[in-house]
């Protein structure tokens, strides 16, 4: 995948994914989109499925690395909300890539363990925010899926301005 066409083929299948959804695309799809050939995108992934799993795990890490600057900024679970918000690339017009994805893929596919993983870091990074009230922790945690998920329902921040609300009033009461 380090290949200059490993990287086009990531990129393409992405904008793919995302765009149309997974089951949708097709692996001649992608290596059109690339320029390349299906051998190609083979050589590089070994599948569609291991494509589908350095999608998830690319989206995941540029996320994570934003999001900890954002923290590093200002430690606090309401600068996470306000990442959520202010996210420059952050979908708005389809929802929350790894919320899709779960949607799509079934048990055992090597997407989903990245999925599970994203969604399992970002409610440990509530708790560590929080200073591991659980409880806490998993209220903002439900509170922040649904406000992503309303996102891409609405295709608006309303869901998240008002989770990001909410969150303040249970941090202040604690």
């Amino acid at each position: 995948m380090t290949t200059p066409a490993g990287r086009e083929l990531l990129e393409r299948a992405s904008e793919l994914f995302y765009d149309e959804g997974i089951t949708a695309v097709g692996v001649a799809g992608i290596a059109e989109a690339a320029g390349v050939t299906k051998k190609t995108l083979y050589d590089c992934f070994g599948s569609k499925a291991a494509l589908v799993a350095a999608y998830l795990r690319q989206r995941h890490d540029r996320w994570w690395s934003y999001l900890q600057e954002r923290l590093a900024e200002e430690p606090s679970v309401l600068t996470l909300f306000d990442t959520y918000l202010a996210h420059p690339w952050f979908d708005t017009e389809r929802g929350c890539a790894f919320q899709r994805a779960a949607a799509e893929l079934p048990d055992g596919h090597p997407g989903r363990a990245v999925i599970v993983e994203h969604k399992a870091a970002v409610q440990a990074e509530i708790a560590r925010l929080v200073e591991h009230d659980e409880a806490l922790a998993e209220h903002l945690f439900l509170l922040l899926e649904g406000a992503v998920a309303r996102r891409g329902t609405e295709r608006t921040t309303a869901g998240l301005e008002a989770a990001r609300r909410c969150a303040e009033a249970l941090v202040s009461t604690n």
